[in-house]
This record gives C-alpha cells, structure tokens and sequence, in this order.
C-alpha cells in the first residue's frame, strides 16, 4: 500500500533523540536483538516508547462517566 506525499511528510521522522545506556543495559538490550531476532534497534526502542505512552495515556484516559478533554495529542491538534 503506497501513501501519498501529504501523509509520507506527517510521518517523517525528523528529531533525533540520544539515549545513553550502561555497558550492562547496552548488553542486555544486544542479546535481546539477537535472541529475538531484532533487525533494528532504533525501531524497537522507538515501539517500545511509544507502546508505553500510549499505554500510559490509555491507562489515564477518562472514562465514559467523568468530565474532561483528552489529553493525547490534544495540544497537537490545536495547533495544526
């Protein structure tokens, strides 16, 4: 499935992030790649991020009986 231009240059990644681990974190998360046949790192930290955020935004989303905006990308969406 092809996208167009308008939704290839929403998605563009464009902000680098650095992280820094400890030699035992750095082995860790490389013998995870391996045994879980990770192909890229940055990929899978990317996801992992992410799944927490939104899990954690899930996790404290208003229920159907309390009042309240949604928070999740609410400034975002203002904005554009």
């Amino acid at each position: 499935m092809r996208r167009g231009p308008a939704t290839e240059e929403k998605i563009r990644r464009t902000t680098s992030l650095t992280l820094r681990l400890n030699e035992r974190e750095a082995r860790a998360l490389s013998i995870y790649c391996k045994r879980f046949r990770v192909r890229s790192k940055s990929d899978f930290m990317r996801r992992t991020i992410m799944q927490a955020i939104v899990g954690r935004f899930d996790a404290e989303h208003p229920s159907l009986w309390e009042q309240g905006e949604l928070t999740l990308f609410s400034q975002e969406m203002k904005n554009n």
